[in-house]
Order: C-alpha cells, then sequence, then structure tokens
C-alpha cells in the first residue's frame, strides 16, 4: 500500500519522514507533500483530491494534517471532511461499512505539541533540556500549553541555551522526531493521528487480498 500526506510545510516534512518508517513498517511506501503554510493547504486540496479521483488504485490512501491553531477543532475538521466527501472520499466519519480512503488529522494546536508529548525525545536532541521539564504542570497536557507550543518549545530551548536568535523549524523537527517514541508521546491528537494510521494499515492490508 501507499499513502501520501498532505501537509502544511517543510517541518511536519522533516518530522514524518523520521516517524512514519517506525509508524508504518515495511509493508506501505509513503510520500509527503508539503505546502505553503495551512492557508495554501486548504485552497488547493479541493482540487488536489478530485485530480486523485481520476487515477488513484485501491491501495493508494491520503492523508491530510493541519495545525488547527486557534481554530475552532470542530469547524476545522468538519472543513476538511466535506472537501473530501464533496471531492467522492470516504473517510473514517463518511464511510459507513466502506473502506475510507482519506484520514483528516489536527495537530493540536501545532506540531510542535508533539514534539512537547515526547520530552525523552527533545532532550536526546537537545541533552541541556532540564531533566524535570515533563514533571512540571505545564507540559503535562502539550495540547494545552498556554501561549502557543512553538513559542513554549523556543522558550524551552533557548532557556537550555539553543537558538538564542529564533528557532529554525525544520532543523528542530527533524532533530527532535529522529528521537520519538509513537507509543510514549502524551499528546492526545498524536496518539488520534497514530490510530488513525494504524487504522488505515488494517484496510491497505485487506485492500491487497
Amino acid at each position: 500500500m501507499h499513502i501520501d500526506f498532505l501537509v502544511e510545510e517543510a517541518s511536519a516534512e522533516a518530522a514524518l519522514q523520521n516517524l512514519l518508517p517506525r509508524m508504518l513498517g515495511p509493508d506501505a511506501t509513503f510520500s509527503i507533500s508539503p505546502h505553503e503554510g495551512k492557508a495554501d493547504l486548504l485552497a488547493k486540496l479541493p482540487k488536489r483530491l478530485r485530480g486523485y479521483r481520476k487515477w488513484i488504485p485501491k491501495h493508494y490512501f491520503i492523508v491530510v494534517l493541519v495545525d488547527a491553531d486557534a481554530d475552532d477543532c470542530h469547524e476545522l475538521k468538519t472543513r476538511l471532511e466535506l472537501i473530501a466527501r464533496e471531492a467522492g472520499f470516504p473517510t473514517p466519519a463518511t464511510a459507513s461499512g466502506r473502506h475510507f480512503r482519506v484520514l483528516n488529522r489536527l495537530a493540536i494546536e501545532e506540531l510542535e505539541a508533539w514534539f512537547l508529548g515526547d520530552i525523552a525525545a527533545v532532550r536526546s536532541a537537545y541533552p541541556r533540556t532540564p531533566p524535570t521539564l515533563a514533571r512540571r504542570a505545564a507540559f503535562r497536557d502539550p495540547d494545552h500549553i498556554a501561549g502557543g507550543t512553538w513559542q513554549a518549545l523556543q522558550r524551552v530551548l533557548q532557556r537550555a541555551g539553543y537558538y538564542p536568535t529564533g528557532i529554525p523549524k525544520v532543523e528542530a523537527a527533524r532533530a527532535i522526531a529522529t528521537h520519538m517514541m509513537p507509543e510514549r508521546n502524551r499528546s492526545k491528537s498524536f496518539q488520534v493521528f497514530r490510530r488513525g494510521l494504524a487504522e488505515l494499515l488494517a484496510q491497505g492490508e485487506e485492500a491487497s487480498r
């Protein structure tokens, strides 16, 4: 089976390039298509999905991953589901007993929440990060860190002596994702993403029979 991941930007691509081989295993191939931010992805998504309909084989699946940011999560997910439905693709919410072909997932509120969901990976990439970080109340629920997860990660790394002029997002994403262990991640949105991929893999196995 093959999965095409549509993501907002290059930092998500860098993270997934390191994470997906561990999450998908040897029986699935993947490609990642980054965009110039969420607005660009959402603007191009309807046409892109309609294009897939013209040629997509039964063993090919699509995952759309966007940051929730400050958007209402329910409204954003509804928008993604509507785009998929209008393009003729079933999703887990609309499959009604059929196999779904498109999986829509949100990083809440940003991809950096997934990094902060695995403090051990952050510390492996950046050893001067405090060992007590995971026990701090502010980081117990990485999907709801006050003030934004990107800003929180930048503060953590800068206080540890890294990147005084600002985080290079692609470099940091690649460095942290290299050490991430999906099963231990405390981000709820990451675990929803992980479970969705497991369901997709199961469907791919059935489609290949």
